[in-house]
């Protein structure tokens, strides 16, 4: 009976694959103006947003598209970058810049994002996991504590 310790970690696909499945993604949202790539997220499945942030040294808009789920009236997602060890250029820029928009399949929503504090991490950390199975053990394949992003309402 295999151990918690000897237990194979998840393997994920080489980088450049992750790398051109987030370029297609996004082509694909981009070509039909949104309206394939994002979904609504049900108490089974994530769902899918378009982040627009602001580069922190460029001043450009950047796009990404993220996994998240609902917590009230606020969205959570993980900044994992694919489960590669830096953090993402997304989460970089929201912590320089972080009132933003997102799109979702209803329409553009302001919001100010802010990393889980303490005492909510473990709560919102296990709401993901729901999700995700193997959450533990991919964030295990990290370096450093992968955060819990939270994407508040703003008003407009």
């Amino acid at each position: 009976m295999p151990t918690e310790a000897s237990a194979k970690a998840p393997s994920l696909p080489p980088r450049w694959f992750i790398r051109l499945f987030w370029t297609l993604q996004r082509g694909l949202s981009s070509v039909t103006r949104g309206r394939l790539g994002l979904r609504t997220a049900t108490a089974n499945r994530w769902g899918m947003m378009r982040l627009h942030t602001v580069g922190r040294r460029s001043g450009e808009e950047r796009v990404a598209i993220l996994g998240y789920f609902e917590d009230g009236p606020d969205l959570v997602t993980m900044a994992m970058n694919g489960w590669a060890d830096p953090e993402p250029a997304w989460w970089l820029n929201l912590q320089a810049q972080p009132d933003v928009t997102v799109d979702l399949p209803g329409g553009s929503r302001a919001v100010h994002a802010r990393a889980a504090e303490k005492d909510e991490r473990p709560r919102l950390w296990a709401m993901q996991a729901t999700y995700d199975k193997d959450l533990d053990a991919y964030a295990a394949m990290r370096s450093r504590e992968t955060a819990v992003v939270i994407l508040s309402p703003r008003p407009e």
